[in-house]
């Protein structure tokens, strides 16, 4: 058996190499190999990289094989242009044939199928013609050496170069040629940096010059700074914004212009700012407001439009029916008669209402007379009702579940631009038996929900309030919802109620939630034999049993999300969030008579919870990325919860987004041991609860070709409870060990990102397992070619969607 596995490890080796990267290609024929850089020490040498054109195919070291370029051979092996050139010959003429007899049959709905096939058959067939097949467009084409690119590569660093502020910069370039591979090196001379040493501002309107002063501190030219060709695109553009929040109306970054003055000797340079006059006219003039007029027309010509007039507030509103609130939606026009044009006020304007979900589309449209502006702002209502329905399927537990889901959604219920949504799901799924080990069952889960979404803050705010916070997109939402859940073991039951705040910066970079209310009426009918279960497991400290406890769970709690630079687009730049969280349960308890509480059946809990995550995402390069997360969160119960959490309101640790090595809510706390299989291996059925959560997680991610992205990463944390409050031995967070109880995981990842949509497959693998004695909890040596995944539970696989972090 081992002689026959070093045989297949050799003629994989064999077919390995049978597809080298230099296989196939003609005697005047070199593959890219390797590039290099030299001589890039103070500008960006990340920027410099990526302007060069042919950069070598990613490939396996030591065999020289590239699986993006197998791939890509693979495609193109069974690619035939002509083939596919015919073949769309033949649909564009069928297409044409259809067109033909639609006319003389439009109501064939058979004709339109048909037709609607056949355009998406050529749509297909372009795209194939264009980009080759699915595998072509994947893989990767091998990079065979071009001379002229190479030109073309050093022309556009040294443009690029020149553009930073290094005018004297000149690029060589060295080619190594060896077995037909080719390794570049393009050797760059920086030269010393062209330094700003004036700039001074040209321009015949005095009221120009005036708020250019008053706003000079925010100017991206400053002096001692190296010259940056993209700072005065960018500093341009700042001038039209600014000019056009102060009512200049028709003013654009193309009267403006700018001269450059080099001194070859010091390596100054003195920047002219020069704001030209219009080519008809006087000179730029500021505008006001003269009147507005906001319009709802008819969403169909079928419903007549009966021009309801209103006039609120200096503005004139005319609706085709009288089913809208003036009040409201003057909340959201940031505009009145008298003031300056302000393009700020107007695209907040129009982002505000287009938050309302009213409206299809929101046009704002300015007619000049003189030096005042007549704003006419038009709208179409959205579709009133909006009924969604879904049909699909997950898999659990290797059990295919299938689930429906229906959501209605109902705009303008109050005709004060409220939102109705009723959502409902029903659906079955496998879960892993909890009374017995190996056990699958079916689990039968029904949700149903009602909320309405107010358009403003509801009590205790004012009716002035309305107009206050508009520019914040201010948002009450009230919410009663049923959960049902039927499994072998129970059936649980829950009823829950939300009033909330929600509200934005103007920028969106912070978004605040204020939850003034969230109860939650719990019940549960037991098995017997589960039953004794989580009697035995809360022995051990482990409080499952809370959650079916016949309880009532209340909570007061905000919420802030700071987001720099927007975090989430996943773009080229450095972005990062912060994620504050402050809980307090049970407060309104201290109005009621400890008499009051007992006598109630219901279990009620008092607890405070507070948690902080912060996010990183740092380019290092177009393909590769660094990121990562911090997250630490604390809760405490107190008062009638006699040191008892809500089980919602505990920390779990494991999971596809928390320490990838062990599975969902099983790992901790600290270094408590769980339960030991007859095989000797830990048995990880029951979740893990606690109150102190500590996680890090750190992950490097690398395009590698086509859909596909790789992805290497390290966690580490653990959950812990506080000292008195478990039985689970070693679960206890103390300051002289808790740092040799923090779990570490690594890993590797495969990402399909169609920038819709990302599929994620993460392997990770326990590194070091603080529910081992110590001395033995480093058990990452325990991979070996003869078990790769190590023993057994070692490996966990976790897929999911969307990025981990």
């Amino acid at each position: 058996m081992n002689k026959a596995k070093y045989i297949n490890f050799l003629i994989f080796l064999l077919f390995m190499t049978g597809c080298s990267l230099t296989k196939g290609l003609n005697e005047d024929q070199y593959l890219v190999y390797d590039v290099n850089m030299e001589g890039v020490e103070k500008s960006n040498r990340e920027g410099v990289r990526n302007l060069i054109i042919q950069k070598p195919n990613t490939r396996i070291p030591v065999i020289n094989f590239s699986i993006g370029t197998f791939i890509y051979n693979i495609g193109e092996s069974v690619y035939d242009s002509l083939k596919l050139a015919k073949r769309l010959e033949e649909y564009k003429s069928e297409k044409d044939g259809l067109g033909q007899s639609i006319d003389q049959s439009p109501n064939s709905k058979k004709l339109r199928r048909r037709i609607t096939k056949v355009e998406s058959k050529i749509e297909d067939l372009n795209k194939k013609l264009e980009y080759g097949n699915w595998a072509m467009r994947t893989g990767n084409p091998k990079v065979i050496y071009d001379s002229l690119k190479t030109i073309e590569s050093e022309n556009q660093i040294e443009f690029y170069l020149r553009n930073q502020g290094y005018f004297d910069a000149f690029v060589e370039t060295e080619v190594e040629r060896r077995n037909q591979k080719a390794s570049i090196t393009y050797v760059i001379k920086e030269n010393e940096p062209y330094l700003i040493d004036s700039m001074y501002t040209r321009s015949e309107n005095q009221e120009i010059y005036r708020i250019l002063e008053a706003h000079n501190n925010n100017s991206l030219i400053k002096k001692g700074n190296r010259y940056i060709q993209a700072e005065l695109t960018k500093e341009r553009q700042r001038i039209e914004d600014l000019l056009k929040e102060n009512g200049f109306y028709t003013f654009s970054k193309s009267y403006i212009e700018y001269n450059v003055y080099k001194d070859t000797v010091t390596r100054r340079l003195e920047i002219e700012q020069i704001i030209n006059r219009p080519s008809q006219g006087d000179d730029h003039q500021t505008y006001r407001l003269d009147s507005i007029f906001f319009t709802i027309n008819s969403p169909s010509s079928v419903i007549e439009d009966e021009e309801v007039g209103a006039y609120f507030d200096e503005k004139n509103f005319i609706f085709y029916r009288d089913v809208y609130s003036e009040r409201i939606i003057n909340s959201r026009i940031f505009l009145q008669p008298g003031d300056l044009y302000n393009k700020t006020n107007i695209l907040e304007t129009q982002r505000q209402l287009a938050n309302l979900d009213l409206f299809r589309f929101v046009n704002i449209t300015f007619d000049t007379l003189g030096n005042t502006i007549k704003t006419r702002i038009f709208t179409q209502p959205n579709q009133k009702y909006q009924i969604t329905n879904l049909l699909g399927a997950s898999i659990t537990e290797q059990l295919p579940g299938p689930f429906f889901s229906h959501s209605l959604k109902n705009r303008n219920l109050f005709r004060g631009a409220e939102i109705f949504e009723l959502n409902f799901r029903a659906g079955l799924e496998g879960v892993v038996s909890a009374t017995s080990e190996g056990g699958v069952f079916r689990s039968r889960e029904l949700s149903l929900s009602g909320s309405v979404i107010f358009p403003q803050f509801l009590i205790p705010f004012s009716s002035g309030s309305l107009k206050r916070f508009g520019r914040y997109n201010p948002r009450t939402r009230t919410l009663v919802g049923y959960n049902y859940i039927n499994r072998p073991e129970y059936i649980r039951e829950s009823v829950n109620s939300l009033i909330s705040y929600n509200w934005n910066t103007r920028n969106l970079r912070q978004q605040y939630t204020f939850n003034l209310l969230d109860a939650n009426f719990i019940r549960s009918n037991l098995d017997p034999a589960f039953e004794d279960l989580l009697t035995a497991l809360q022995a051990q400290g482990n409080n499952l049993i809370n959650s079916f406890l016949p309880s009532y769970v209340s909570s007061i709690s905000g919420q802030v999300i700071i987001n720099f630079n927007q975090y989430g687009m996943f773009q080229k730049n450095r972005a990062s969030l912060l994620r504050l969280f402050l809980e307090s349960g049970g407060t309104t308890l201290g109005l009621l008579s400890t008499e009051f509480i007992e006598q109630r059946s219901l279990a009620y809990f008092q607890f405070v919870k507070m948690q902080a995550d912060y996010r990183r995402y740092i380019p290092l390069g177009k393909k590769n990325t660094f990121a990562h997360r911090l997250n630490f969160g604390v809760a405490r119960p107190y008062g009638v919860s006699n040191g008892i959490l809500p089980y919602e309101k505990y920390f779990f640790a494991g999971g596809s987004t928390s320490i990838r090595a062990w599975l969902p809510r099983r790992l901790g706390p600290g270094s408590f041991t769980p339960a030991v299989r007859e095989d000797g291996t830990f048995d990880y059925r029951f979740e893990q609860p606690g109150d102190i959560l500590l996680e890090a997680m750190f992950e490097y991610r690398q395009k590698l070709f086509g859909y596909f992205d790789g992805a290497v990463f390290v966690d580490a944390g653990n959950i812990w409870t506080f000292p008195g409050g478990t039985s689970r031995e070693g679960g206890e967070f103390r300051v002289d060990r808790f740092y040799k109880e923090i779990a570490v995981g690594t890993g590797v990842g495969v990402r399909m990102d169609f920038e819709f949509l990302v599929i994620r497959l993460d392997m990770g693998i326990k590194a070091y397992d603080p529910a081992r004695p110590e001395g033995e909890r480093w058990i990452l040596d325990n991979l070996s070619f003869n078990r790769p995944l190590g023993e057994r539970g070692q490996t966990v696989f976790n897929v999911g969607i969307g990025y981990p972090f």
